[in-house]
């Protein structure tokens, strides 16, 4: 496998999952010229990462590569113990994060792709912000008496880390929830997260 990332970007939660499951593969840091190469876009033509080939398989999509790998690497159980339940438990908070909190970033990050006017984009901004700590509150429900955002250990715990790093980066204030604070507190420290942060030069 190889996978092609951004240091620090959603594509670190899938470099996390790979080191959880133990995998072979290898990483490649993407520059924002790499993602205009003719090769890459031949890859996915959006120009976007991640990126997984799997032998004569390209994969691209967040969502789907996560759980690509955690199909190919069953014994890791990031979609849980094998049941129906779990499984679905571990995809409904996968798309949480994908779904609900990660595009609120992009009006953060990018929202001058959605306006020239400064007054509209300091707007998006706002109301994403205002959003975002919605949603980071009912997670930090969901963690009361919980290690894992799903209960245990799955494919969601990485993309749901990186959005944290993301908020604190950005200053959005969630010192208000302690819950989160101990799971960020606790994957920083994860093997897993560190030794993906070390190869994409994050730490």
């Amino acid at each position: 496998m190889k996978l092609y990332t951004k240091p620090g970007a959603c594509s670190t939660a899938d470099h996390i999952a790979l080191c959880w499951c133990g995998a072979k593969f290898e990483s490649q840091n993407v520059t924002p010229e790499l993602l205009k190469d003719p090769k890459f876009l031949e890859l996915n033509p959006m120009g976007q990462i991640p990126v997984l080939v799997d032998g004569d398989f390209v994969l691209t999509q967040n969502v789907a590569i996560l759980t690509y790998i955690a199909e190919s690497f069953p014994n890791a159980k990031l979609l849980g113990d094998g049941s129906l339940q779990q499984k679905a438990e571990a995809l409904r908070w996968l798309s949480f994060v994908n779904a609900d909190v990660h595009p609120k970033f992009a009006l953060i990050f990018g929202g001058t792709k959605y306006s020239s006017d400064p007054a509209v984009v300091e707007a998006l901004s706002k109301g994403a912000r205002e959003i975002l700590h919605k949603l980071f509150g009912q997670a930090n429900d969901q963690l009361n008496g919980k290690e894992w955002i799903a209960g245990f250990r799955s494919v969601a715990d990485p993309y749901f880390f990186m959005t944290l790093t993301w908020a604190k980066r950005l200053n959005i204030d969630l010192s208000n929830y302690a819950n989160l604070q101990n799971y960020f507190e606790k994957m920083q420290k994860d093997q897993g997260v560190q030794a993906a942060f070390k190869a994409e030069g994050l730490i």
